[in-house]
């Protein structure tokens, strides 16, 4: 009997342990938002030893390159996002962080790696049938970043976007594929209470901050639980409460910070409305000025049907039907790929990272870490994905 083919194998386990390694060198060396400068240089250079060629600087820190196709025109985007946390690495790996204070605790140098390895495959094989645009995206976790992208002419000639996360929640070789809302709408805001200080003993001369915005932090968590329809999940959170300078001192002034999260821009609408409503009313109440500033971070990300469908063909294609899957619940997290997405048609899909046997710490823990047999998974979707989007592109423009 002979012996079997084993070079499929051989070259699949190769092609992993490329990944791999590019993954744990993007760890190790890990850069805040905007600051992406040795991870845009190693994204440079493995993609010119591909031998495509990129755009260099792009919105600082990003990088755009594009893959000819069978036809020239429109083409379509694949985007992984390159920056990290301010966050002390805590998961005692080998590959752990070189500096201190700054982690990959959100799974960004896997996105990375998985679509340097799209483009390898992609050039293994016959030129794709439209264009391929790889966006190498900066300052993700600041919410800025795809719209600076976009500014720089990230979207130009492209007809659709997709993108993708590592996902704790779902094991290993599971892709998960979306209709619909993916990620919630987020807005950071900022409440500035004025009132009149004064000496503790004789709270009636004063204006109390701290007593103005206690009533404030119990006030607006009424507004999801009286104000939202139950079905539609949304978020209230109070994060921060600063006021007071000491025990016997009556508060002249006090700051409330907080995030507000939605899955439908009519609800989001409405519950900034609401913030400032009570936030005045209750300011009102105790005659205190009140301030209120909303700062919008990112929209709602909402999958576009026809794109998803291409995607979850993709997806049956890498890992099969029974392991594509779909969420139960929207993130309330957000992302900024939405803002490509009010632009452009596209899809953003998840991929199952939990690791057998290894307790699974959340995204942006300082033990975050993935099971790294994501990796091919990943840059197999994306190649795939990329030549039937390419395909339904093409089939449009004749």
């Amino acid at each position: 009997m002979s012996a079997p083919d084993t070079r499929n194998q051989v070259s699949d386990a190769a092609f992993a342990d490329r990944l791999i390694a590019t993954r744990r060198d993007l760890h190790r060396h890990p850069e805040l938002s905007w600051q992406e400068r040795r991870t845009s240089q190693q994204i440079h250079q493995a993609l010119e030893r591909l031998g495509i060629r990129t755009r260099r600087g792009v919105a600082g820190t990003g990088i755009i390159a594009d893959i000819p196709g069978q036809t020239d025109g429109l083409g379509l985007a694949l985007r992984a996002d390159i920056d990290a946390l301010p966050i002390t690495e805590e998961t005692g790996l080998p590959f752990t962080s070189a500096h201190e204070g700054v982690m990959h605790a959100c799974g960004h140098d896997a996105h990375t790696s998985m679509l340097l390895g799209a483009a390898e495959l992609l050039l293994a094989g016959p030129p794709p049938p439209a264009p391929v645009r790889l966006i190498f995206q900066p300052a993700e976790e600041v919410a800025a970043g795809a719209i600076a992208m976009i500014e720089h002419g990230a979207l130009d000639g492209i007809a659709m976007i997709f993108g993708g996360h590592v996902d704790r929640h779902f094991p290993t070789g599971t892709i998960v594929v979306t209709d619909g809302v993916v990620n919630a709408s987020t807005d950071a805001f900022r409440i500035e209470i004025t009132g009149r200080g004064g000496h503790a003993a004789r709270p009636h001369e004063g204006v109390d901050a701290v007593v103005v915005g206690s009533l404030l932090v119990m006030s607006l968590q009424t507004i999801v639980s009286r104000e939202v329809n139950p079905a539609h999940p949304s978020v209230v959170t109070i994060g921060r409460f600063d006021a007071g300078s000491a025990s016997n001192v009556i508060a002249s002034r006090a700051v409330l910070e907080g995030t507000i999260r939605a899955q439908e821009e009519a609800v989001r609408t409405r519950l900034i409305d609401a913030l400032q409503r009570i936030a005045t009313a209750v300011g009102q109440l105790h005659g205190a000025a009140i301030r209120v500033t909303v700062a919008g971070s990112t929209p709602c990300l909402v999958n576009t049907p026809p794109m998803t469908a291409l995607a979850r063909e993709a997806a049956q294609v890498v890992v099969g039907p029974d392991q594509v899957t779909s969420l139960q619940i929207a993130n309330m997290g957000g992302e900024d790929f939405a803002y490509y997405l009010h632009r452009i048609p596209g899809c953003y899909v998840r991929f199952g990272a939990q690791a057998p046997g290894r307790e699974a710490f959340p995204a942006h823990s300082s033990k975050f870490d993935i099971d790294e047999g994501v990796l091919p998974v990943g840059a197999r979707y994306f190649s795939e994905l990329a030549r039937l989007a390419g395909a339904r592109i093409s089939e449009g423009s004749r």
